[in-house]
Parts: C-alpha cells; structure tokens; sequence
C-alpha cells in the first residue's frame, strides 16, 4: 500500500498544531477539506489516528507511532526529490535561481550575461516565487541559489552576500491625506492599515511591517498579498499602506499609487543566497563570483 506524501504532510500539520482550524489555515486549505483528508489517511491505514473532542486534536497510541516517523520520512523525500531536480538541471546545463519581486534590480541583467559569458554552454533560468516564501525555492531546494530581501527566515543556515543596500519608503493611495508630502517619518504612519505578507513567514512580514520602529504599537492589517500585483491592487483599493524598497518607484509604477521616502526605519539590502553545500559547486559559485564582481559601488565601499 502507497501513501500520499501530501497525505503525510496534512496529518504532520494537525499533529503539531494539535488543532484542526490552525492547521487548516497553515496549509491553506478548508477545514472540512483537511479533515477528509485525515480520514482519508486513516481508512488506507485502517488505524485511528486522533481522538476529536472540544480542546482539539490529541493523538491516538498508533498515531503517535506514525508522528514519530513522519518528520524523518518527509525529511528524506524532500532530500531525494531535490537531488533528482538538481541532478536533470545540471544534465541540462540549466542554473535555477529564484528571486522575489525585482530581485537584484538593476544588477540582475548585468549578473547573468555575465554567468552566460562565464559559462557559455550553461543558461540561468529565473524563477519568482510569491512572499510567501521569503527563500524564493532555496530553503526548499527547488533552486540552487537565490537572490533576495535581507533579512529573511532561515538566513542563518544559508550563505549570503549583500550586493546592495536601498532606503526602505512607503506606498500610499494616490488620494491619500499624505500623498504629497515630500517625505514621511514613519511615526505618522503607525495607526494606518498595513497591506502586508502572509503571518507565516514571521520575521518577514515583521520587517516589512517595520514592528522594530513602532515602539510597541500594534499593528493594523488592512490586506494580506502574496504577490506585487496584488499588493499593488490592494493599496490603490485604499485597503492599507505599505513599505518598500526605493527601487520600488522604478520597477512598479501604477496610477492610483504614490511612493515617498519615509524616515524612523532601517534601510534593506538585497543579496545573493546558496546553500552550505553548493560552497563545492563550481556552478553555483561562478554565479556568485558574477554577483559579487557587479555589486554597487556604495556597497564595496562599505565592505
């Protein structure tokens, strides 16, 4: 008897989450759907895995056996499925790299004719991936190297290298009462509803939120996006506001829409990511060594 992995995965998130709406939401799917497909696993396994009550969801003697070994299955899958991926795009001569939003701004175009010239018989294949996924791929091992927001979740198991560093501002509805004051102090702006990233990715949507700079202030949530697109849609909608890098103004106009600098909160940076592993790849480090020789000036400077 086969097993769904997304089977295993379903039963992983209500296991630890011990409760059926939490876990419906963190794999964003309905609770009715997650609790089918929990039943689904328990009739291929002829077991009963939970006990339902009020409180939640507590395991079973036997789903607790099967708790014990799912992570370390996952675990292995995911290792296995990655190195056959990574292994059909070298057969290929394909070097895949995700990226969020504008990904190196203006240095992107120069980094990859410089890896195509680099090696020649090789072509970079750039994969966007949505906020809700800060690593763009790496962290799941559907890319080999990244280039991306810094901070991020899951930095510090990763390498990384700061190409460059841009002043964070704030997006506002055209019409908005603030639209066109030549710059903001971010205190102005603490009561205004926020279109931010999904709760999930934590520290990722703090930063963008800029919790650090609130001196405790709870924050407002008018929309949550995944995408530029949406974003951009929520904020002419009036449903919040937003901060984002100052390349934003460049790579995103759209009527409706204003960006100002704003004052009270940290700079970002954008910079190339691999894993530890790829440290022996020569592929991964030749696209390296191309971002790193095509860093901003401002950013040598400070190296």
């Amino acid at each position: 008897m086969d097993v769904d992995t997304r089977l295993l995965r379903y039963f992983a998130a209500v296991a630890e989450e011990g409760n059926l709406t939490r876990a419906a939401e963190r794999l964003y799917i309905s609770q009715p759907a997650l609790t089918k497909q929990i039943r689904q696993l328990e009739a291929q396994l002829d077991v009963r895995l939970f006990t339902r009550s009020r409180s939640g969801m507590a395991l079973t003697e036997p789903g607790r056996a099967l708790a014990a070994g799912v992570p370390a299955l996952l675990a292995d899958w995911d290792r296995v499925r990655r190195e056959t991926r990574s292994a059909a795009a070298r057969a290929e001569r394909v070097l895949r790299v995700g990226f969020l939003a504008s990904a190196a701004n203006e240095l992107t175009p120069s980094i990859t004719a410089a890896f195509a010239h680099r090696r020649p018989r090789w072509r970079v294949e750039m994969r966007q991936a949505p906020w809700s996924d800060p690593t763009a791929g790496l962290a799941a091992g559907d890319v080999d190297a990244a280039l991306l927001r810094i901070p991020f979740p899951g930095q510090n198991e990763l390498r990384t290298e700061v190409l460059l560093t841009e002043e964070r501002w704030v997006v506002l509805p055209a019409a908005h009462a603030l639209a066109e004051r030549d710059a903001i102090a971010f205190s102005e702006l603490w009561d205004e509803p926020f279109v931010a990233a999904p709760p999930e990715t934590g520290p990722w949507c703090d930063y963008w939120l800029a919790v650090d700079a609130r001196e405790g202030r709870p924050v407002r949530i008018g929309a949550v996006t995944e995408n530029p697109d949406d974003w951009l849609t929520a904020i002419a909608n009036g449903y919040g506001i937003a901060l984002a890098p100052e390349s934003a103004a460049r790579f995103y106009p759209r009527p409706g829409i204003v960006y100002r600098p704003v004052t009270g909160v940290a700079p970002t940076s954008v910079g190339v990511a691999w894993p530890p592993s790829a440290d022996v790849d020569p592929v991964v480090q030749d696209f390296v060594r191309c971002c790193l020789d095509r860093r901003a000036p401002e950013q040598l400077d400070a190296d």
